[in-house]
C-alpha cells in the first residue's frame, strides 16, 4: 500500500466531498483533514476482518467526532465491509446505513453511535477497559486469546466537552495501555478559530492524567502518524497522539476554514479540490488499484484464522473457560438463571423483608449475580450509599485486569458512557450507580444506552423527598417522570424488596433495553402477594389489593405504595402498584383495563404529577422543589399522609 498511500487518502477525501455534496448536507472538512490519519491507522495498523466484523479479538475503532461520519463510511467501503457505493450515495437519507452520524447497528463496522461530542472517547475507554478485564479473566500464562487495541479519533469539540476529562482521567488511573487516541488538532470549530475559547495545554492535561503523549506531529503526514501509532503500542499507559491537521485539506479556497466544517463545498470547489490533489475521477468513482490497495479482507481472514487456531488450543486445554467466554460474548445468561430468579422470588415473598429498596438491590445482586461472570459494576463515589458492592464483588486490579467492581469516582457522565462501551464490547452486563438527582449529569449517556439498545443497568438511589435533610438540591422530584420520557428505557420504582428483585431480574434479561432502578433511602414495608400477583409484577403494573366493592382505585409506586395500602383500609378502595410504567404500557389492552378497573383513579407519587394523568383522574404529588428536614416531617408537610389521601380521594369521588 505504501506506494499509493497519498491516493488512498485522497479516495477518502473524494468520497467524503461527493457524498456530502449529493446529500446537500454534512461535514466534509474533518474527513478531508483526517484522511492521512485514517490511512495510517486503517491501512497500516488496524487489526480487523471485514468478512467477520464481530471477530472477538479485532481492534476496536471509535470515531468520537461523529460529524466526520463520511470518514468512517469511506473506510468501511474501501476496506471491504458490506457498505456499497450506493450506500455512500444514499448518505443522510431515510433508512440509509449511512446516517448523518454513525449509528450502531446500521452497518457492520460501526462499533458505537457517535455524535454527542466526547461520548465516543468515553465509549473507547469502556472498550479498552473491557479488553483489559476479559484478558485478566481468560488469558493464561501459555495462551493469550484477548489481545487487541482500541483506537479513537477525537477532535477539539470532544476535548472541550467535560466528559472527556472524566473518562480520560479514569483511563490514566486504570493504566489502559491498549487505548490509543488520535487527536485531530485542527483548531477549528463551528464558530471559527478556537484560539478565542480553547487554549488548553492539551499535552500537559493528558500527562497529568497519567497518559503517554506523542506530538504534536504532522497529522497530514501518513508516515509520521504510522510511526506514532507504532511507538504508542510500546507504552504501559494509554496514549494520546496529537495530530496537527488542516480542516478541509486540499480545498484551494476553503482549506483551514470553518466554512468546510458543516456545509458542502459546492460543485466548483470540489472540482478545484480534485484537480489540486490530482484526483482525476468523477463523483463516487474510485479506480481499481485504489480498491485493491485498501482491501483488508484477505489480511483480515489470515489474522482471524491464526487466532482461531490459537483459540482451538484454548478450547482443548481450558474448555470451561472457553465455554463461559463464548456464552458471555453471545449475550446469553446461564441456563439456570430463570429458575434461580423464580426460586429467589418465592423465598423472598415468604421472608418479607422490611428494608430500603437500595438495600434490597444489593440483596438482589447477592441472589442473582454470584454466578454471572459478565456482571461488572461500580458507583460514582457512593458505594456505601448506593449499596452496589455485593458478595461477589471484587475490586478491579489495575495491574492484572482481574475483578468486577470499578470505583468510578465522582464522574457520573463518564461512568455512564464507559458502561455503554462495556456493553457494546460484548461479554459484559454493566451497572453503575449514583443518587437519582444526579442522573441529570449522566442523562445524555443514559439516552445513548436507550438509543443503541444496550443492556446497561442504572442504580439510582435516594429517589424522593425521603432522603430528607440533604434538601431540595438532592431531592429528585422531577427526575423519575423525566426519565420515563426517554424511549426504550425501563424505569423501575419498586415498593419493596420483592419488586426490587423483579426489577433486577427483568433488567438482567432485557438484552435490547437499558433499565434504571429508582430506589429508596428509607425502609419500606413488605407487601403481601399471592402467586398470581407475584407473577404479574413483571408486567410493570398489577393489582396489589383487590376489592370487588371498591369505589376508587389508588395507583402508586415506590414508597407511596405503603401509604396507599394504609389509606385503603379507611377507604373502600383497591390498590394498583405500577413499578414500571413502560412495561405496563406494553401489555395487552385487556390486561391494562383489568388492572386499572372501571373506577376513578387517584395516583400517588412523591414527584411531579403531569405524567400520571395518562392513567389517573387526579394525582397527589409534588409540582415544586422539596425542603430540608427529616423525611417523616417532609412527607407530612407535603401532604403524603393517610388523612390527606382520604381527603383527596373523597374530593375526587364527590366531583
Amino acid at each position: 500500500m505504501s506506494k499509493i498511500n497519498t491516493q488512498c487518502a485522497n479516495a477518502i477525501r473524494a468520497l467524503s466531498m461527493d457524498a456530502v455534496q449529493k446529500a446537500n448536507s454534512g461535514h466534509p472538512g474533518a474527513p478531508m483533514g483526517m484522511a492521512e490519519m485514517a490511512t495510517a491507522l486503517w491501512g497500516l495498523n488496524l487489526s480487523h476482518n471485514p468478512n467477520n466484523p464481530h471477530w472477538i479479538n479485532r481492534d476496536r475503532f471509535v470515531l468520537s467526532n461523529g460529524h466526520a461520519s463520511m470518514l468512517l463510511y469511506s473506510l468501511l467501503h474501501l476496506t471491504g465491509y458490506a457498505l456499497s457505493i450506493e450506500d455512500l450515495k444514499n448518505f443522510r437519507q431515510l433508512d440509509a446505513k449511512t446516517a448523518g452520524h454513525p449509528e450502531y447497528g446500521f452497518a457492520d463496522g460501526i462499533e458505537t453511535t457517535t455524535g454527542p461530542l466526547g461520548q465516543g472517547i468515553a465509549n473507547a475507554v469502556g472498550f479498552a477497559l473491557a479488553e483489559k478485564m476479559l484478558a485478566g479473566t481468560y488469558n493464561t500464562d501459555d495462551l493469550t486469546i484477548i489481545d487487541h487495541y482500541t483506537y479513537a479519533f477525537l477532535g477539539d469539540g470532544c476535548m472541550m466537552e467535560g466528559i472527556s476529562h472524566e473518562a480520560c482521567s479514569l483511563a490514566g488511573t486504570l493504566k489502559l495501555n491498549k487505548l490509543i487516541a488520535l487527536y485531530d488538532d485542527n483548531s477549528i470549530s463551528i464558530d471559527g478559530d478556537t484560539k478565542g475559547w480553547f487554549t488548553d495545554n492539551t499535552k500537559e492535561r493528558f500527562l497529568s492524567y497519567g497518559w503517554n503523549v506523542i506530538g504534536q506531529i504532522d497529522g497530514n503526514n501518513i508516515e509520521a502518524v504510522d510511526q506514532a501509532i507504532k511507538e504508542a503500542k510500546k507504552s504501559d499507559k494509554p496514549t494520546l497522539i496529537i495530530c496537527k491537521t488542516l480542516i478541509g485539506k486540499g480545498s484551494p479556497n476553503k482549506e483551514g476554514s470553518e466554512s468546510t466544517h458543516g456545509s458542502p463545498l459546492g460543485a466548483d470547489e470540489i472540482a478545484a479540490t480534485k484537480a489540486n490533489i490530482g484526483w482525476n475521477y468523477g463523483p463516487f468513482e474510485v479506480p481499481e488499484e485504489i480498491y485493491n490497495a485498501w482491501d483488508a479482507r484477505e489480511a483480515g481472514d489470515a489474522r482471524e484464522e491464526a487466532w482461531n487456531a490459537l483459540f482451538d488450543q484454548y478450547v482443548a486445554k481450558y474448555p470451561e473457560k472457553a465455554d463461559e467466554l463464548l456464552r458471555r460474548i453471545s449475550g446469553e445468561l446461564p441456563e439456570d438463571f430463570e429458575s434461580t430468579l423464580e426460586t429467589s422470588l418465592q423465598n423472598l415473598q415468604v421472608k418479607g423483608d422490611n428494608i430500603a429498596t437500595r438495600v434490597a438491590s444489593k440483596n438482589a445482586l447477592d441472589l442473582l449475580a454470584m454466578n454471572l461472570a459478565e456482571i461488572v459494576g461500580g458507583s460514582a463515589d457512593l458505594t456505601p450509599s448506593n449499596n452496589t458492592f455485593f458478595k461477589g464483588s471484587k475490586d478491579l486490579n489495575i495491574t492484572t485486569g482481574e475483578g468486577n467492581y470499578i470505583r468510578f469516582g465522582v464522574r457520573e457522565f463518564g461512568m455512564a458512557a464507559i458502561m455503554n462501551g462495556l456493553a457494546l464490547y460484548g461479554g459484559f452486563i454493566p451497572y453503575g450507580a449514583t443518587f437519582l438527582v444526579f442522573s441529570d449529569y449522566a442523562r445524555n449517556a443514559i439516552r445513548m444506552s436507550a438509543l443503541m439498545e444496550q443492556r446497561v443497568i442504572y442504580i439510582m438511589t435516594h429517589d424522593s423527598i425521603g432522603l430528607g435533610e440533604d434538601g431540595p438540591t438532592h431531592q429528585p422530584v422531577e427526575h423519575v417522570e423525566s426519565l420515563r420520557l426517554i424511549p426504550n428505557l425501563n424505569v423501575w420504582r419498586p415498593c419493596d424488596a420483592v419488586e426490587t428483585l423483579v426489577a433486577w431480574g427483568n433488567a438482567l434479561q432485557s438484552e435490547g433495553t437499558p433499565s434504571l432502578l429508582a430506589l429508596s433511602r428509607q425502609n419500606l414495608p413488605h407487601q403481601a402477594r399471592d402467586s398470581k400477583t407475584l407473577q404479574n409484577i413483571a408486567k410493570g403494573g398489577y393489582v396489589l389489593l383487590e376489592n370487588q366493592d371498591a369505589d376508587i382505585t389508588l395507583l402508586a409506586t415506590g414508597s407511596e405504595i405503603a401509604l396507599a395500602m394504609d389509606a385503603a383500609k379507611e377507604l373502600n378502595a383497591r390498590v394498583v402498584s405500577m413499578p414500571c410504567v413502560e412495561l405496563f404500557r406494553a401489555q395487552s389492552k385487556a390486561y391494562k383495563n383489568e388492572v386499572l378497573g372501571t373506577h376513578k383513579i387517584l395516583a400517588i407519587e412523591a414527584g411531579v404529577t403531569r405524567g400520571w394523568y395518562e392513567f389517573a383522574d387526579a394525582v397527589l404529588g409534588i409540582d415544586h422543589f422539596g425542603a430540608s428536614a427529616p423525611a417523616s416531617d417532609l412527607f407530612k408537610h407535603f401532604g403524603f399522609t393517610v388523612d390527606h389521601v382520604i381527603e383527596t380521594a373523597q374530593a375526587l369521588l364527590a366531583e
